[in-house]
């Protein structure tokens, strides 16, 4: 799978990690995706990851602009990555509805099931197979997950780790 870094900053000064924002085709969803990564400097195969899932209308951005340095200076104290998806596929082909509450932006972090949403919105499946194995793949962190979100976001990350509680050290 091949990932495209379309950008990385260092946060939290010379002592920092490094956020990156990455895009990549997705086999879940059929769409590119993007999503950001917060590496603290010595991220290794040892490195705990925390998933956060951002809520309804927001983007992998939602996380990086409100909590910024503070979250990822957090982190960097503690050693552990952060890994923030995009709450849903977009683009052109995508379904969208001129309401808020479905379509782009609001994947709801599960997998749909009936026309036309069920080719691309397959976020459960992006965020607990795809996106675990490209991380492995790309940057070999290590096997302890942790998943939390906020609003949307926070229903997803509950439903995720009680549909499958040994995959997650924690959840909130």
């Amino acid at each position: 799978m091949t990932i495209e870094t379309l950008s990385k900053s260092r946060v939290g000064g010379p002592k920092g990690g490094y956020y990156h924002k990455i895009k990549h085709a997705s086999s879940s969803t059929g769409t590119d995706m993007i999503f950001g990564l917060y590496l603290p400097l010595n991220a290794g195969k040892e490195t705990p990851v925390l998933y956060w899932l951002s809520g309804l209308t927001c983007s992998e951005a939602n996380f990086s602009t409100k909590a910024g340095c503070r979250a990822f200076d957090a982190a960097e104290k503690e050693g552990i990555a952060m890994v923030l998806p995009d709450t849903s596929p977009r683009g052109d082909d995508v379904p969208n509805v001129d309401s808020y509450d479905l379509g782009q932006g609001a994947g709801f972090y599960i997998d749909a099931t009936e026309a036309p949403y069920d080719k691309h919105f397959q976020m459960h499946k992006y965020v607990t197979e795809e996106l675990p194995a490209l991380l492995d793949t790309e940057f070999q962190l290590g096997s302890l997950k942790s998943i939390t979100g906020h609003s949307m976001g926070g229903h997803g990350a509950l439903t995720i780790a009680l549909k499958d509680p040994a995959s997650w050290v924690s959840v909130s």
